[in-house]
């Protein structure tokens, strides 16, 4: 298969125009076309176009070998190990990202993994998220938070990293072979969409039972059985039945997800090594999609485009920084409690992003030295203070503070409207919001509307507030990615190790390519 490059294509074309291109390009017949790459220009406002890398295969294979291109040999591999029989007893908590990973892996090798996982199955959870969005009805060990295919479940999908190796590659192309759309497979920004992103995650529970793992749905970890610093059993609880069990271990994956509260001060009271971690706070933004589009497309854009995203940065004359996190084009804002009395909100997408409303994060960081105390949970405090203050002004049952950006920043009257559910309340921000985050917001939103023209409208909305972006500690771990307590591996966002859907499933591989070796004597 021949690669080529930059190959640019007009907004409507088709993948048959693409063919033809190629065609007169190669003067060959083409037998199969793989895209490899696939990315907006729209640099200059008044000639957007995709831009493709591809991967070509001629009716005339020997044609192939005369044509000055890259050769490529084209696969999707996903995951591979070695069944090696059954040498581990090992545990993995949680089924988020993380947990799925991980045990995907594990089974894989044979190891028969037993994922414990405090939430329902993806068809229970989402009639229990469906009912408090429209209720205010929190089941608090079943949410947006937790359950099967954790946080990443209900948001936009998003399988974009800041890491790019061979691992990240695995998972995508594992989220693929699961039945994910083929674009993720190149795209540019890749995304699966809340919609899709539940069959896949079923999928994946699927074949880690077909290979000979398990998983414990309504199981929470609640106690821990430590010998000589080796981990030696868990004891569950069914968060239904109350039933109380021992289960045998030499190996805990420790996948929990950033809003494990319970977990972290379990590991806390255990002499677990944990260190203060950066997070971030502020508010979460709703905007007309079509402003957007205007800003990044220019007035005149294609209307085949997709509803456009942006990734901005404002570094404050504060001397902090305000950034932009899972912005959701063509998306809605969710409420995403896990504790009672609490508003925490995100964004969520469905795979087409076609929304009228689009929404983003504008966040603060909050770096250990702001809180001020020297307790390794300072920071899961310090956010779990504000949700409590939110959820306060909110006038409780889960009604969101909500504030237009006029009011925000000029102390206009105006109101506006918010896709936030089960019901908002319009109330000034600053009274749930850090006095240095609140500030920051303000010197950040007057830096963006400067920069880029029509980023934010006076009956645009803020909704308080956003606080798990990421997990406020770290779980430590070693060069042979074991904590302290040995055979206990902390992995992915909850454990402070990474940042999203795909950073979270590749720490899971990696560490279980560590494990994998190990086992084999490596």
């Amino acid at each position: 298969m021949l690669k080529i490059n930059n190959i640019k294509m007009q907004i409507e074309s088709t993948k048959n125009d693409l063919k033809n291109k190629l065609e007169k390009l190669l003067k060959n017949e083409i037998k199969e076309i793989k895209i490899l790459k696939k990315s907006i220009d729209a640099r200059n406002k008044n000639n957007i176009f995709y831009v493709y890398s591809v991967g070509v295969e001629l009716k005339n294979k020997a044609k192939e070998k005369t044509l000055n291109y890259e050769k490529i040999d084209y696969k999707i591999n996903g995951i591979k190990f070695e069944k090696l029989g059954k040498k581990t007893k090992p545990i993995v908590v949680g089924f988020g990202p993380s947990g799925m990973f991980f045990a995907l892996c594990l089974a894989k090798m044979g190891q028969n993994p037993i994922v414990i996982e405090q939430g329902e199955d993806i068809d229970l959870r989402q009639k229990s998220v469906k009912e408090f969005w429209k209720y205010g009805k929190l089941n608090k060990f079943s949410n947006v938070q937790f359950g099967e295919g954790g946080a990443g479940t209900f948001s936009d999908g998003k399988l974009n990293t800041n890491v790019n190796n061979e691992f990240c590659k695995m998972a995508i192309e594992e989220l693929y072979l699961h039945n994910a759309p083929e674009e993720i497979l190149y795209e540019g920004k890749p995304h699966i969409g809340t919609d899709k992103l539940r069959q896949v995650v079923k999928n994946i529970r699927e074949e880690i039972i077909k290979l000979g793992g398990t998983v414990l749905f309504n199981t929470k970890l609640v106690n821990l059985g430590i010998e000589n610093n080796q981990i030696k059993y868990v004891e569950t609880k069914n968060v239904i039945t109350n039933k109380i069990e021992i289960i045998k271990t030499d190996l805990l994956a420790l996948c929990v997800g950033h809003s494990a509260r319970d977990i972290f001060k379990m590991l806390k009271s255990y002499d677990f090594d944990m260190a203060q971690k950066p997070f971030a706070m502020g508010v979460r933004i709703e905007q007309k999609a079509q402003n957007i589009n205007v800003m990044q497309y220019g007035k005149n854009y294609n209307k085949n485009l997709p509803n456009a995203d942006y990734k901005l940065v404002s570094h404050l004359s504060n001397g902090r920084a305000m950034f932009t996190f899972c912005m959701c084009p063509g998306g809605y804002v969710v409420a995403s409690s896990s504790g009672e009395g609490e508003i925490v909100t995100n964004g969520m997408s469905n795979f087409a992003r076609d929304n009228k409303y689009s929404n983003s994060a504008l966040l603060i960081n909050v770096n250990p030295s702001d809180l001020n105390s020297n307790d390794v949970l300072a920071g899961m405090y310090f956010q779990e203070k504000y949700e409590k203050l939110a959820y306060e002004l909110g006038g409780g049952n889960y009604s969101a503070p909500v504030q237009t950006v006029g009011s925000f920043l000029y102390n206009k009257t105006n109101i506006g409207e918010c896709t936030y559910r089960p019901s908002y309340k319009f109330v000034e921000l600053k009274n749930c919001l850090p006095d240095f985050v609140y500030e920051s917001l303000k010197l950040g939103l007057l830096d963006f509307n400067k920069k880029y023209n029509g980023f934010a409208q006076d009956n645009d909305v803020l909704i308080g507030v956003e606080t798990r972006s990421s997990s406020p500690v770290t779980i430590i771990r070693g060069e042979d990615f074991c904590s302290n307590i040995k055979g206990v591996y902390p992995c992915g966002e909850g454990a402070g190790y990474a940042g999203g859907i795909i950073s979270s499933a590749q720490d899971a591989i990696k560490i279980c390519t560590h494990i994998y070796k190990q086992l084999k004597g490596e």
